[in-house]
């Protein structure tokens, strides 16, 4: 347990802060799950129409640190690239 007064707020915050970066890791989760389940079922004018919105969500998570900046422009370029494939079959 902390005892110092600074100690205490610290841990408060960190808690604070762990609970957040889980909501936002389950919006990171639930937005790569939406787009898998239309490129599953091979909707490509579903996918295509996410794809701003998927964007934008795995852009704000990373900027906040919870996933790396790489990892989410990564994601987004093999997606991105699955639903061009789509649109082509």
């Amino acid at each position: 347990m902390p005892i110092t007064k600074s100690a205490i707020r610290r841990a408060k915050r960190t808690q604070q802060q762990a609970s957040v970066n889980r909501i936002r890791k389950g919006k990171y989760k639930s937005a790569i799950k939406e787009m898998a389940a239309y490129l599953a079922a091979g909707n490509a004018k579903k996918a295509k129409s996410f794809l701003p919105k998927f964007h934008s969500q795995l852009m704000k998570i990373a900027k906040t640190g919870v996933i790396n900046k790489k990892t989410a422009s990564r994601k987004i370029s093999r997606i991105t690239k699955r639903i061009n494939n789509l649109k082509k079959k």
